[in-house]
């Protein structure tokens, strides 16, 4: 396995000051490594573990960076509950949990230990591979569209206060399927309304922004399908109604905690990223539509695509 070289994991170890963690696990990972678990693990150089990892970002004494990788993924779920919570909790993984140290940082920190020379790789005669680094999300790709999908989950309420459901009329003599899936043929109109989020200057989608998709969503056509929808939104609908025949791989739709009853949905695949509530409607945002969001009427259909998707979907434990 990358970075068990043993002297790299005591370099790492010694001393390390510990600025922040995360969690690597099926149900929960940084999204901007990739679009499902599986291809998270393998940016580090990791096996996916079906109970996941912990990943804790620190300096050692030299101010090198280090992402030292534990399998007591409780420990660090307890410290990032409590950071979340403003309050205090020292991380001191055991010696015993630790499955690899690496070099550098696979996420960006803001901040820094005291007291120690500024962030940098270490020197390449302790590593025994290169330094990890960030995705490149200067400009608009798949790190930077899977960023701009976590935001809208996170500021759900924000985003969904922008559409109004008058957005997504019904067409005349529209047919739907039951299922969640998108009627087949050119002519046949569907019920997922998508739209298009227009950047403007003022509080419109900021297009390659490096903190994600911000501003508003835009209006839509209501149909999503024919001459007026959008082939990108039928594709996402059919890929993601593909999923629940044929499985996708870990952590490739996941389910979370939404309010009331509901879930809060997030599927990723090729090229895309859909967010919704399983009791609302749904946004697709597309590789090949840089800082666009496309809002999805709830219709007939999307209930059904929904509820099988939540079915299927991995959950926190």
């Amino acid at each position: 396995m990358a970075g068990t070289d043993e002297d790299a994991v005591a370099a790492a170890e010694d001393a390390l000051y510990v600025l922040t963690a995360v969690l690597l696990t099926p149900a929960k990972f940084p999204s901007v490594l990739g679009d499902d678990y599986v291809e998270a693990c393998a940016a580090l150089g990791l096996p996916p573990l079906a109970d996941g990892y912990g990943l804790v970002l620190g300096q050692d004494g030299d101010g090198a960076r280090w992402t030292v990788v534990i399998d007591d993924v409780s420990l660090v779920a307890v410290a990032v509950a409590s950071w979340d919570c403003g309050m205090e909790y020292d991380l001191s993984p055991d010696e015993r949990t630790v499955v690899a140290a690496l070099p550098g940082w696979p996420l960006p920190v803001a901040v820094a230990a005291p007291g120690v020379p500024a962030p940098h790789d270490p020197v390449p005669e302790s590593a025994d591979q290169p330094a990890l680094s960030p995705p490149d999300t200067a400009v608009w790709g798949p790190a930077q569209r899977r960023m701009g999908a976590d935001e809208i989950a996170a500021q759900w309420a924000q985003w969904r206060a922008q559409i109004d459901d008058a957005d997504f009329p019904a067409p005349a003599g529209s047919a739907g399927s039951v299922d969640g899936g998108p009627e087949d043929g050119p002519e046949e109109e569907g019920d997922a309304g998508a739209g298009e989020a227009e950047p403007d200057s003022g509080d419109g989608v900021e297009a390659a922004g490096r903190d994600g998709v911000t501003g508003r969503a835009g209006a839509t056509d209501g149909t999503g399908t024919g001459a007026f929808g959008h082939s990108g939104v039928r594709r996402v609908l059919a890929e993601a109604r593909a999923y629940i025949d044929t499985p996708p791989p870990l952590g490739r739709v996941r389910s979370s905690f939404a309010s009331g009853d509901a879930r809060t949905l997030r599927a990723d695949g090729p090229g895309w990223s859909l967010v919704a509530r399983t009791d609302d409607i749904a946004f697709v945002l597309l590789d090949e539509e840089p800082g666009e969001v496309l809002p999805v009427g709830r219709g007939p259909s999307l209930p059904g695509l929904l509820e099988a998707l939540d079915r299927m979907a991995v959950r926190p434990s």
